[in-house]
């Protein structure tokens, strides 16, 4: 697939769009894009709206979207650079203060029980910032004791004993399996790996999106692209993972993929076609307007998976 036509339009987007239009599209290494993330634009102004106490918001996960929780993982998904001290110091803080009764994540402060979703995005984040394995030792052994029986993962298994995985919850713990992997983290891999493909086979066994026992799309919202997608599932999102856990074209994708593909403009490009409701520290990009963010990730799947262009 060539996916050129599209190409400059990207370019002349956000730092953080160059960058990874470069590194995905173009397969030209751009380190010196990366680092003026951090300095210009959208990264700069996440940087900038830091509070003095260390929180963006009023703390881990106060306000949602403006939490530290929600910044970090943008800050992640933005592509900046790895090595910031100051995002360093807040995820810090985060594992000192926000671990659970059972050694995961808990929103508010400890001595409660996990919420494995939020599990998952910090093992994202913190594993891509190169947190200290130490920290991230009891994450893993909470999020291991948390896999339901269908090979997937529910918040609510825990603390409701939900008995039927979420799509929501089972991307977000395999994104943070997957990042853990890539940099490098041994600490129970096996088992995390073995547990990731178990995951994989949930999300599969629903065409991404279709109950597994009708065949009937689960809920709209599903297949409607957002940027950034907080903790919602949706198909990109699912489809952009497993080109990042090397996945093969598997033809329990092809829903999805038809979906993603019947979305495409005319001009080449996707529209944002959805934002999840609550205050945000800025909108990079407006609801019904063409989105580089979709299209960048859009189109790395497709030449991922190696479909051609209509």
């Amino acid at each position: 697939m060539n996916p050129s036509p599209c190409i400059p339009w990207l370019l002349q987007g956000d730092v953080a769009i160059q960058y990874q239009t470069q590194r995905d599209l173009l397969h030209t290494p751009r380190p010196d894009l990366q680092q003026r993330i951090a300095t210009e634009g959208w990264g700069a102004r996440f940087l900038s709206l830091r509070q003095a106490n260390g929180h963006w918001g009023r703390a881990f996960y106060s306000p949602k979207w403006t939490s530290s929780h929600y910044t970090l993982l943008d800050l992640k998904h933005l592509g900046i650079a790895p090595d910031i001290p100051e995002i360093h110091q807040t995820i810090s803080r985060i594992a000192e203060q926000n671990i659970g009764l059972d050694g995961g994540i808990y929103p508010r402060g400890g001595n409660h029980l996990s919420d494995v979703c939020l599990n998952g995005m910090f093992l994202n984040y913190a594993c891509y910032f190169q947190t200290p394995p130490t920290r991230l030792q009891s994450i893993v052994d909470s999020t291991l004791g948390q896999q339901l029986p269908d090979g997937g993962f529910n918040c609510q298994y825990n603390r409701k004993g939900a008995r039927h995985s979420s799509l929501h919850s089972t991307l977000s713990v395999c994104e943070g399996i997957r990042e853990y992997e890539l940099q490098g983290y041994t600490y129970r891999l096996g088992e995390l790996l073995r547990m990731e493909k178990q995951a994989q086979e949930f999300m599969l066994q629903h065409r991404l999106y279709r109950s597994d026992k009708t065949g009937i799309p689960i809920r709209k919202q599903f297949t409607l692209l957002s940027f950034p997608t907080r903790w919602y599932f949706d198909i990109l999102r699912a489809l952009d993972y497993f080109r990042t856990a090397y996945t093969p074209l598997d033809e329990r994708m092809n829903d999805a993929l038809d979906v993603l593909q019947h979305k495409r403009r005319s001009d080449g490009t996707w529209l944002v076609q959805h934002k999840h409701s609550g205050v945000v520290h800025f909108d990079m990009e407006a609801t019904g307007s063409p989105s580089r963010w979709n299209t960048l990730r859009a189109l790395r799947v497709l030449s991922w998976f190696g479909i051609p262009e209509r």
